[in-house]
């Protein structure tokens, strides 16, 4: 079932599950869905170095999340010998990307459900959330993750086809200084990141290790590029429904900044 063995406090809790390899996600982790008759499914992540710390990290913010946000609910968690394991329960509903791709017609109703979730994240007190994912922060993360060969730029989009990452880091840097409130942002507001259910309202959101105090174009901007695979107009409904007037510099600056990691 696993390529290695688990520890025995997580084996024990998934004890008669039948697990099945999720394919979904860029973390590096890798991610087991556990199902069983008539009780939720659960989710299993677990990876080792890097992506131990980074599993490590969506840990205590999941726990600091707990009761505040509709987020899954924590089962487990084990770190030992550089390896992370984290055990949770899965939310209701279906991925935003795979819902508007079934329900043509009606993507304008769930975008502005999507707005208005994270209006409401972003109103969570800022001065009580322990986590900096401020621009001065990410940005020395950035600088670190290019020196250290770890920008996929393979991946860029279709915008940046064919840059390197320092052509990003420059053009970022022309961008910069910009301001913004700070607010609690999830860090990675994408459509593979939100559950939706059946009407298109948001159930609760999903791999939040980049969550932490940061300016709000950090989530608009993310969100706004993955609309654009659907249709272009829809950007206009997320800002309608958020309430927010949109700041161009900020949506690139924060859009070069996404691709660094």
């Amino acid at each position: 079932m696993f390529s290695a063995p688990l520890p025995k406090g997580i084996a024990a809790l998934i004890d008669g599950y039948r697990a099945t390899r999720d394919a979904i996600g860029e973390s590096g982790a890798v991610i087991h869905r556990l199902d069983a008759s008539r009780i939720p499914s659960l989710y299993l992540k677990q990876g080792s170095g890097q992506v131990a710390t980074d599993i490590a990290d969506e840990y205590a913010r999941l726990r600091w999340l707990q009761g505040r946000l509709p987020v899954p609910r924590l089962i487990a968690f084990t770190e030992e010998e550089g390896k992370a394991w984290l055990l949770s329960e899965g939310l209701p509903g279906t991925a935003a990307y795979a819902w508007l791709e079934g329900n043509p017609g009606r993507e304008a109703g769930a975008v502005a459900g999507m707005a208005r979730f994270l209006r409401r994240l972003h109103a969570l007190p800022a001065a009580s959330c322990p986590f900096n994912a401020s621009l001065p922060v990410r940005l020395v993360a950035a600088r670190a993750n290019i020196d250290a060969g770890r920008v996929p730029e393979d991946e860029f989009d279709d915008a940046r086809a064919g840059w390197t990452a320092e052509q990003v880091w420059d053009a970022l840097q022309a961008l910069l200084p910009i301001e913004g409130e700070p607010v609690v942002t999830h860090g990675d507001y994408s459509l593979d990141n939100i559950f939706l259910d059946e009407a298109g309202e948001v159930t609760g959101v999903i791999d939040l290790g980049r969550l932490g105090v940061a300016d709000r174009y950090q989530d608009l901007a993310i969100l706004l590029n993955c609309l654009g695979e659907f249709d272009a107009g829809l950007g206009a409904v997320l800002f309608e429904a958020y309430g927010e007037t949109p700041d161009p510099r900020r949506i690139e600056a924060h859009l070069l900044l996404d691709e660094l990691f």
